[in-house]
């Protein structure tokens, strides 16, 4: 029993002498702590942790890229030898749009825009007279003469858009089945005609999206 009481007055006793000198334990116990892991380093034994950095790189990866959406500029179709400049009103009222057709092609203002799901609806007139004092009356000559597959390519400021034909189509003066607008994938809609208020004949052409790269300046 006396050997008993003994042990455990030590034991008290030592931890009576930690406790006292606590700070200084804390203190050893750093260093050494600190100096093991720059030694560790120094010799390339510390495990590899994935930076903040990394992280954000791979949650970028893995999420689409934002969309981005862009007025067109201009369109040109090889096969047929079209050129045009492409003007973006903000109006839908038909005598200001009629106006700007005397400019060249023209987007119908509530279509989409490059770069967005829906349909890019573009208006321009077509003319077969031998003399047309203003280009912009041949803005879309010879789309009819288009077929599958003939490729188009419209541009924003800084981006070509090149879309692939699937249809061609003679719309009648008592059709009066609208363009849609809304549509499940990235669109293109020529659309050739006297005006947009006029009922009459008209060539429709509509094509669909293959890819898209920039273009230097």
């Amino acid at each position: 029993m006396g050997r008993i009481i003994n042990v455990a007055v030590r034991l008290i006793q030592a931890g009576r002498n930690v406790y006292d000198r606590k700070w200084s334990f804390l203190v050893l116990f750093a260093i050494a702590f600190f100096s093991s892991g720059f030694i560790l380093g120094q010799l390339g034994l510390l495990p590899e942790t994935t930076s903040a950095t990394v992280v954000e790189a791979v949650t970028s990866a893995d999420s689409p890229a934002p969309t981005v959406v862009e007025l067109p500029t201009k369109i040109e179709i090889p096969k047929i030898g079209l050129s045009s400049i492409i003007v973006n009103p903000t109006t839908v009222d038909i005598v200001a749009l009629d106006r700007e057709l005397l400019k060249g092609a023209v987007r119908y203002p509530t279509s989409a825009k490059l770069g967005e799901v829906g349909n890019v609806v573009l208006f321009g007139h077509s003319s077969y007279l031998p003399v047309v004092g203003n280009q912009a009356y041949k803005s879309f000559n010879g789309i009819q003469k288009l077929a599958v597959g003939d490729v188009v390519t419209v541009y924003s400021d800084n981006t070509a858009y090149t879309y692939s034909v699937r249809n061609v189509a003679e719309e009648k003066a008592d059709d009066n089945t609208a363009i849609p607008l809304s549509v499940s994938g990235k669109v293109l809609t020529l659309v050739t005609c006297n005006s947009f208020g006029a009922k009459e004949d008209r060539f429709v052409v509509t094509a669909e999206l293959v890819e898209s790269h920039l273009i230097s300046n």
